[in-house]
């Protein structure tokens, strides 16, 4: 519910019939107040508008010269979600556009570092296939050793990937390299230090795009996906550090935090 109304284009249909609805009773100046929030949707379908929110909020995190000078050994990849029900966990092309990308860039970071250990989190989708499993799996088609993996399955959360993560067994250093997409990396290096890591950021499945036709002035979708992905991670980011939705525990608040 609450995902949805953070959406510019749901928020702005839901609003402009409300103010339809409403608007022989509202005052003068009430009616030129909710031009404001109408604008403001326009506004996010906007190429230019969409793709200055998205770099600023992937400008927040980079990779630091330290952390490249003295790697951690463990690569912690978090899941992005599922495009259509797997059919087992070989259905690799069931994988989410973030998730391929993400874990095409953590493959990236072990080639770089060989003896690091690869930990997936992610936990089982609505379809009853993890998302993890299918990653880890993918992974291994990639190259990657079984034996160099460890898989954290029951997160549903960017916070319990942090929580469960952190729970694993063996224990895991506390310094590790975090591999999300760009956009999602500030909330995800947020619940990973409340849960007492050291986080050294890889970014990848960066969105910004500079302009290069006239469309880049036009409206269209993947303008607004891309201010949603940056409304949710504001969101987010916010309910978690006041708190909200920390929960350890699957509840119905779940789908608010989608990765």
């Amino acid at each position: 519910m609450l995902n949805s109304f953070f959406s510019p284009l749901r928020f702005g249909i839901l609003f402009a019939l409300l103010v339809v609805l409403t608007w022989r009773w509202l005052p003068r100046w009430m009616r030129a107040l909710t031009l404001v929030p109408l604008l403001a949707c326009a506004l996010m379908t906007l190429p230019w508008v969409a793709n200055a929110m998205i770099g600023w909020q992937e400008g927040r995190t980079a990779v630091s010269e330290t952390c490249l000078q003295s790697p951690p050994q463990v690569v912690v990849v978090l899941s992005g979600g599922i495009s259509r029900q797997p059919t087992d966990e070989t259905d690799f092309s069931a994988l989410g556009e973030s998730s391929l990308r993400r874990l095409i860039g953590a493959v990236d970071r072990l080639r770089q570092q060989p003896d690091a250990k690869l930990v997936v989190s992610g936990g089982s989708t609505v379809y009853g296939v993890g998302e993890g499993a299918l990653m880890r799996d993918f992974a291994e088609r990639l190259g990657v050793a079984r034996e160099s993996m460890l898989l954290e399955g029951a997160s549903h959360s960017t916070w319990q990937n942090a929580q469960f993560v952190r729970a694993l067994e063996p224990n895991l250093p506390s310094r590790i390299w975090l591999v999300t997409s760009a956009v999602h990396m500030p909330r995800s290096q947020y619940a990973f230090e409340q849960a007492g890591f050291e986080v050294c950021a890889w970014p990848v499945d960066t969105r910004y795009a500079r302009a290069n036709s006239i469309g880049y002035y036009l409206p269209s979708t993947k303008a607004l996906a891309k201010s949603d992905a940056v409304l949710r991670e504001w969101f987010g980011e916010a309910a978690y550090r006041l708190g909200w939705f920390r929960s350890t525990t699957r509840n119905p608040w779940a789908h608010v935090d989608e990765r």
